[in-house]
Parts: C-alpha cells; sequence; structure tokens
C-alpha cells in the first residue's frame, strides 16, 4: 500500500467539501420552505446563493491542483443534513422550529468551517497559495453565514420564551 501523502490527504478533503457543498445546495431550498420567518427563509436563500459561488470556487481550486471535480460521499454531512430533515418534520407547525432549523444550519457551517480551515492550512504548506486565497473566501462566508445564524438564534430564544 502506497504511503498517503499531504497532497492526497489536501485532494481527498477537496472531494469532501465538494459533495457537502453540493449537497447543502439541495438542502437550504428545502430549509428555507420549511422556516417559519421571513428572516430565515431570506438567509438561507442568501446563503443558496453564496453556496454556489463556493462550489465554483472549489471547481477552480480542482484546476489549480489539475484534479477533476468530484465529490467523495461524506457521511458526516449527510449525517447533519438529516438530522435537520427530522427536525423540519418532527417540529413542523410548532414555535421551535425556527431555532432547530438554525441549530442544524449552525452544525452544517461548523463543520465546513472545520474542513476551510484544514484545507487553508495545508494549501499553505503545499505552496497552494492561489487556491489559499479561494478557500478563504468560502471560509469568510461561512463564519459570516454563522454569525448571521447565531444573531437570528438569539432572536427566535427570545420570541419564543416571550411567547411561552
Amino acid at each position: 500500500m502506497a504511503i498517503k501523502t499531504l497532497e492526497d490527504l489536501f485532494h481527498d478533503t477537496l472531494k469532501d467539501i465538494y459533495f457537502a457543498e453540493r449537497q447543502i445546495l439541495k438542502a437550504l431550498p428545502k430549509m428555507a420552505k420549511a422556516a417559519a420567518s421571513d428572516d430565515l427563509k431570506e438567509a438561507f436563500l442568501h446563503h443558496r446563493e453564496e453556496t454556489e459561488g463556493q462550489v465554483e470556487r472549489l471547481q477552480q481550486v480542482f484546476e489549480i491542483i489539475s484534479k477533476r471535480a468530484q465529490g467523495k460521499t461524506c457521511e458526516s454531512i449527510k449525517g447533519i443534513l438529516e438530522e435537520g430533515e427530522e427536525i423540519i418534520d418532527e417540529f413542523e407547525g410548532s414555535p421551535a422550529l425556527d431555532s432547530g432549523l438554525i441549530g442544524a444550519a449552525q452544525a452544517v457551517e461548523h463543520y465546513e468551517i472545520c474542513r476551510y480551515n484544514g484545507l487553508i492550512l495545508w494549501a499553505g504548506a503545499l505552496d497552494i497559495s492561489n487556491a489559499g486565497s479561494l478557500l478563504s473566501a468560502n471560509l469568510a462566508e461561512e463564519v459570516k453565514a454563522d454569525a448571521l445564524l447565531t444573531k437570528l438564534g438569539q432572536q427566535k430564544v427570545r420570541t419564543a420564551k416571550a411567547a411561552a
């Protein structure tokens, strides 16, 4: 068995996040449709647009490393997204639905943030700086989305508590 290299790890993780982003593209409209509040619907739809750009940047990274853009099934993101679907099913019509959707979306964001942090570090070590800047742009959007979700989550909890 050949010894795996940092280049192999970078490529493998790139395939992982590419798969994840494409799955997220499918999930965000469902989450937007399920959300009760307009501000949360808007946040999900806006992030879907950002995610389309992230997928394009990832395709550019594949080009930089002279690899075909392809995903690798990521059981972690599949599980996180399935939890989001369960929240939609189990809390439909509940005042807690939006809070649950926010929590599920933040689990996705945190996963992505971890993946992008690793890829950026490895791109630097591998001297693929042009890939690092593309990945950093994706990371910045994920961090911003997470911050917005935190803000919306705080508003939802205050609203739910006041209604109780």
